[in-house]
C-alpha cells in the first residue's frame, strides 16, 4: 500500500444506539474503526490517520492525522451519541483536515461510517463526488444499519467520486455476523487500505486460523509477523556486513600446490642429480687411482666395481671410507703424476727424484722438504723396489 493521509468518519447520532449488530451498532463501529487504523499503520509507519465524529449539530474533529493510535483510541471512548448524521458536512470538514496534512505525498482518502438515514439527495451526493475526485480524494463508504435506504443514494456517490477503482461501498446487513469480520476481506482493508491480506498464506504458520471469525487476532498476528521479519532482515544485513568485513582466508588454490610439489619435486631431482654427481666424481678419481689405463663400460655400475677392484689390489684406499691427511696426500700425488706421466709407468717415476719433486713443488700449498712428504715418499719407492725384487725373484 502507498503512503495514506485517512480521515475516518464515524456516526455519532442516535440512530448508533441500536442494538441490531451485535453488540450495538457503535460498539461494532467502534471494532471496526479499530481494525481500519491499525491497518493504515501498520500499512506503512508514515501513514497518518485522523477521526471526524459527524452527529448533533456539526462534524466534530476527535483527532487530527496523527500516527499514534493509542491517542486516536482514547478519542473513540469520548464521542457522545446525539443529533442526525450529515453526510455533506462530515465529508467536507475531513477534506479540510486532509487539506492541512503536513506530508503532501500522501494519498487522501476519507473512510466514511453510514449507520443512519442519508438526509442529503442524491444530486447533491453527485456534485459533492465530483468535486473530491477532483481534488482526488478517494472515499470509502461502510453502509450498515439502515442499508436498504441508503443503498442507491451512496452508490451514485461512490460512482461520482470513483477514478481507477479507488474508492468503494460496502453495504453490510444486520445478522449474527460481526461488522469487522465482513471488513477484513473487503477491498477499504485488503485493497484501498493497508496490505490488509489476512487470508490465505500468512497465517498458515499460525494453524491456518480463518481471520473472519477473529479479527483481532489476525491483526495482533500479523504485526507480530511484520515485527519479525523486519528482525530478521536486520539479523541478515548485520551478519553478511560483519561477513564481508573479515579478511578472508587465503585459500589453497590448485596452483598454489602444484607449485609447491613442483618444487618439491624440483629439490628431488636436484639431491638426485648431486649424489649422482658425487658418484661420477668417486668413479673419476677411482679410475685416476687405477691408472687411466683402463676404459669404462657404458653402464655406470660396471666403472665402479672395476675400479674399487682394481683400487683394492694395488693397495688403495677406498673411497667410501674418511681419508686421513696423509693418505689424501698419497692420493693427490699419485694423480697429479698420472697425469703427467701418461704411459709411462708408475715405478720408474717414483724412482726418479728430480721427477717427485718438480710435481710436489708444483702442487699448491705443498712443501717438498716436509718430513711427512719426504717419509711418504720414501715408503712408495721402498714398495716399488720390493716389487721389482719379487718379480726378478719370480724370473
Amino acid at each position: 500500500m502507498g503512503l495514506e493521509a485517512t480521515v475516518v468518519c464515524i456516526d455519532s447520532s442516535d440512530w448508533m444506539r441500536n442494538g441490531d449488530y451485535t453488540p450495538t451498532r457503535m460498539e461494532a463501529q467502534h471494532d471496526a474503526v479499530n481494525l481500519i487504523i491499525n491497518a493504515k499503520t501498520q500499512s506503512n509507519p508514515e501513514s497518518t490517520v485522523g477521526v471526524v465524529a459527524c452527529g448533533g449539530k456539526s462534524p466534530n474533529v476527535m483527532v487530527t492525522l496523527t500516527t499514534d493510535i493509542g491517542k486516536i483510541l482514547t478519542a473513540l471512548h469520548h464521542v457522545k451519541l446525539g443529533g442526525k448524521l450529515s453526510l455533506v458536512n462530515g465529508i467536507q470538514v475531513a477534506q479540510l483536515v486532509l487539506k492541512h496534512r503536513q506530508n503532501k505525498n500522501q494519498q487522501q482518502r476519507i473512510v466514511f461510517f453510514v449507520g443512519s438515514p442519508v438526509l442529503e439527495t442524491e444530486e447533491n451526493l453527485v456534485q459533492l463526488g465530483k468535486k473530491l475526485r477532483k481534488n482526488q480524494v478517494a472515499v470509502d463508504i461502510v453502509n450498515f444499519g439502515e442499508e436498504t435506504e441508503n443503498a442507491q443514494k451512496l452508490e451514485a456517490f461512490v460512482n461520482s467520486v470513483n477514478s481507477g477503482e479507488n474508492s468503494h461501498l460496502v453495504t453490510v446487513p444486520p445478522g449474527p455476523h460481526v461488522l469487522s469480520d465482513i471488513l477484513i476481506s473487503s477491498p477499504i482493508i485488503s485493497e484501498g487500505g493497508a496490505s490488509g491480506n489476512f487470508g490465505g498464506g500468512d497465517f498458515d504458520a499460525y494453524g491456518g486460523i480463518d481471520p473472519s471469525m477473529d479479527p483481532e487476532l489476525a491483526m495482533v498476528l500479523k504485526m507480530s509477523m511484520e515485527e519479525e521479519r523486519a528482525r530478521q532482515d536486520a539479523a541478515n544485513k548485520k551478519s553478511s556486513g560483519e561477513t564481508g568485513g573479515d579478511v578472508p582466508a587465503t585459500p589453497v588454490t590448485p596452483a598454489n600446490t602444484n607449485t609447491s610439489s613442483s618444487a618439491k619435486s624440483g629439490g628431488d631431482e636436484e639431491m638426485a642429480d648431486a649424489e649422482d654427481e658425487d658418484e661420477m666424481l668417486k668413479q673419476a678419481i677411482a679410475m685416476s687411482m687405477a691408472g687411466g689405463a683402463s676404459t669404462p663400460s657404458s653402464t655406470p655400475s660396471a666403472p665402479s666395481n672395476t675400479s674399487s677392484s682394481n683400487a683394492q689390489s694395488r693397495g688403495d684406499v677406498d673411497m667410501g671410507e674418511e681419508l686421513t691427511e696423509e693418505q689424501e696426500m698419497q692420493l693427490a700425488l699419485q694423480m697429479s703424476m698420472n697425469a703427467a706421466s701418461g704411459e709411462q709407468d708408475m715405478g720408474e717415476m717414483m724412482n726418479d727424484p728430480n721427477f717427485v719433486n718438480s710435481v710436489l713443488a708444483s702442487l699448491p700449498g705443498v712443501d717438498p722438504n716436509d718430513e711427512q712428504i719426504k717419509n711418504m715418499l720414501q715408503n712408495l719407492q721402498g714398495g716399488d723396489k720390493k716389487e721389482e725384487k719379487k718379480e726378478g725373484d719370480k724370473k
